[in-house]
């Protein structure tokens, strides 16, 4: 994490560069989607500039109050994101009953962000190809093909990491601002007035004339505000002070600029409506502002791809899903990661979207529905930290944020009435994996309670086992239970009858915070008898080593020492606990999770795993 105080001018166009590039990329659709959507809208003067300060307030409003002056100020020391923020009330409240129905929230939140991160990708790269319809009408039967061969190498590169390639995504994604900023101010000054639209009575006016239609515009104007979740999510890459100035500083005025321009052009030239972001510019320029849009939604999309990535590892870390493979791509940035089971699932929904929808004005209405339920959830989690936690003054707090709640309620409104026209997709995929969370969570829950409870005491099996024959070497055995005997240890006495001279039962837990100090990362206790409790702390951001912190033990050498591990065949009942139908998804779960062999990145040629059967 960086500091937020005078941001060095690399880490603001670092942050311009994976931060924006899904909000960067919205002006190829979102404006057009108004008057040529489902509920398009006549292309007169009256309703151009009603979707234009509709926009505009759109981006004042969702992204520079709520989530630049608001949201980002409730950073989990620097993380942000829905867990980051979950953690933090759970770390500060940790009495409050609302706990149960902000846990629920962050985990809709996270779920909704999977169907963000796929339908960002297949929007944002057929947004920019369908440019090519405007070299050429033949190129139209291109489109797909060549969309589909830009997703299969983003996809395949992921293993590479983004450390090298990452230092180029700034300076494109500050070209890419900077066109579209001199574009629309060309057209700007052709039509000067169009300023006028940057009045919040014109949007005022639009309801009050045309309720429906502006509430059903509502829906494509988030298309506006798509990735501002991106500034708190990845607020820990760059620290808010850097974001807040590459948004506030150029992608905001780029923004406000291009939506102007395309209002102005569509007044000037109706026929404009069917591409508006593309005939900005001259003709002579099409094809450069092609290759710029096309990777401007690469960078949109891998940036999101890899949010995918560092979430799971969140979600992994605070119990909410099984262990998953990850490799770090970069040996100084401890936030790039590759996850090659998300890697795979994600490409294989994208390509699927592409072809199932096969344009983005078709896929527009999938994504607003997961943006704006996102946005409503993170709008109330926000509010139980100003009122109960910052304790703002309500007398000017109450207001401000009954506006920002209205705003994103009648937005989700909106985008909820495109349910049947593709919004039900992220609504079922969140389903799918707020399933998946909560069962993993609860499965967990009540595995360990089935442990624990047949555990003895480590001062009762020491007395039990003083005459056993105890060899010169070190074991080490895993539990998640800090208080009896691992089933691991009790299997391997009963097996091979001996007893190591030095035993260490190492329990891993994980901390509500993103990182943990290095004197806070382990506490050992003298058991007696040879044995020791140790307990190893990691932060939800980090990656476990055990090997690598037991390494800091007096006398301790992790590559001589045997590591021992239980691993459990699940047999569901209908004990009380879930219903038997879960308990088997719990089961195949855990037959599917990575191994703690790999996951605790323990040595390969000094691992025994002894296994038992437990009911459920």
């Amino acid at each position: 994490m960086q500091p937020s105080q005078s941001p060095r001018p690399k880490l603001i166009l670092g942050a311009m560069g994976v931060v924006f590039g899904d909000i960067g990329t919205s002006p190829l659709y979102a404006f057009r989607e108004s008057f040529i959507g489902h509920h398009g809208l006549p292309l007169d003067r009256f309703h151009v500039f009603g979707v234009l300060s509709m926009l505009v307030w759109a981006l004042i409003l969702v992204v520079t109050v709520k989530y630049v002056f608001v949201t980002m100020r409730a950073d989990n020391r620097g993380e942000g994101g829905s867990f980051a923020l979950l953690a933090l009330i759970e770390r500060v409240a940790r009495t409050s009953p609302a706990l149960p129905y902000i846990g629920a929230a962050a985990l809709t939140a996270t779920a909704l962000f999977y169907g963000d991160a796929i339908i960002t990708p297949a929007i944002s790269i057929l947004s920019a190809v369908e440019g090519l319809t405007l070299i050429d009408e033949r190129f139209a039967a291109w489109i797909i093909p060549v969309t589909l061969v830009i997703i299969v190498v983003l996809f395949a590169v992921q293993r590479f990491g983004t450390e090298r390639i990452g230092g180029l995504f700034g300076p494109v994604m500050a070209l890419w601002f900077l066109t579209i900023l001199v574009l629309g101010l060309v057209q700007i000054i052709r039509n000067p007035g169009i300023l006028a639209a940057f009045n919040p009575a014109y949007a005022a006016g639009f309801f009050l004339a045309d309720p429906f239609g502006a509430f059903f515009t509502l829906g494509t104007v988030v298309l506006a505000v798509t990735g501002a979740e991106a500034l708190y999510a990845d607020m820990g890459h760059f620290g808010r002070s850097a974001i807040s100035k590459a948004w506030l500083w150029l992608a905001l005025p780029a923004l406000l600029a291009c939506y102007a321009g395309q209002s102005a052009l569509v007044l000037a030239d109706a026929s404009a409506i069917r591409s508006p972001f593309y005939l900005l510019g001259p003709s002579w320029l099409l094809v450069p502002l092609l290759l710029l849009a096309t990777a401007a939604t690469v960078i949109a999309s891998q940036s999101i791809i890899s949010g995918a990535f560092s979430v799971t590892q969140q979600a992994v870390q605070l119990g909410y899903l099984p262990r998953f493979r990850f490799t770090h791509t970069s040996h100084e940035e401890r936030g790039q990661i590759y996850a090659p089971a998300v890697n795979a699932l994600l490409f294989v929904m994208v390509i699927a979207l592409v072809l199932g929808f096969k344009n983005s004005g078709a896929l527009a209405a999938a994504f607003g529905l997961a943006v704006t339920a996102t946005m409503v959830l993170t709008t109330l989690m926000i509010g139980f930290v100003v009122f109960r936690i910052w304790r703002w003054n309500p007398l000017w707090a109450a207001p401000v944020y009954a506006i920002l709640l209205i705003l994103d309620a009648g937005l989700f409104a909106a985008s909820a009435t495109k349910f049947l026209d593709g919004g039900w997709l992220p609504v079922a995929i969140a389903a799918v994996l707020v399933l998946l969370f909560a069962t993993w969570r609860r499965g967990r829950q009540l595995l360990n309670r089935r442990l624990a409870s047949e555990t003895i005491p480590v001062d009762v099996f020491q007395r039990s086992t003083a005459k056993v024959h105890r060899v010169r070497a070190t074991a080490v055995y895993l539990t998640s239970d800090k208080e009896g005997v691992p089933p691991a240890l009790l299997h391997n006495l009963k097996n091979n009858l001996v007893l190591h001279e030095r035993i260490l039962l190492v329990t891993i837990e994980t901390a509500l915070t993103p990182v943990v100090e290095p004197e806070r990362r382990m506490t050992i206790e003298e058991l007696g008898g040879g044995f020791a409790r140790v307990v190893i702390l990691y932060g939800f951001a980090e990656s476990p080593d055990v090997p690598a912190a037991l390494g800091k033990v007096s006398g301790f050498d992790p590559m001589m020492a045997a590591y021992f591990l239980s691993r459990q065949t699940l047999v569901p009942t209908s004990k009380p606990g879930m219903a038997l139908w879960r308990e088997h998804l719990f089961a195949a779960m855990v037959r599917n999770s990575e191994t703690p062999m790999s996951f605790f990145k323990l040595p390969v040629n000094r691992v025994v795993e002894l296994g038992s059967q437990v009911e459920i």
